[in-house]
């Protein structure tokens, strides 16, 4: 899946920035940069695939340090 950054602008001036394809927390810090020129952040929803990505990097990360194999 590509890497994807959308910024929806609504007819009140209010944004939204939506990130995919991005793993676990990397969507962060892709979007800082958007997020920093557009000012303030009031609200922050992480998707379902930001929690099952980061999961699945903890989990192999724990079997790497522990000598288990994927």
């Amino acid at each position: 899946m590509s890497k994807t950054i959308e910024i929806v602008v609504t007819p009140t001036g209010q944004t939204q920035v939506q990130t995919r394809g991005f793993i676990g927390s990397e969507c962060r810090a892709a979007s800082q940069f958007i997020e920093q020129a557009l000012g303030e952040r009031t609200q922050e929803q992480l998707t379902t695939e930001f929690h099952q990505q980061a999961s699945q990097q903890q989990s192999n990360q724990q079997r790497h340090s522990t000598g288990d194999q994927p």
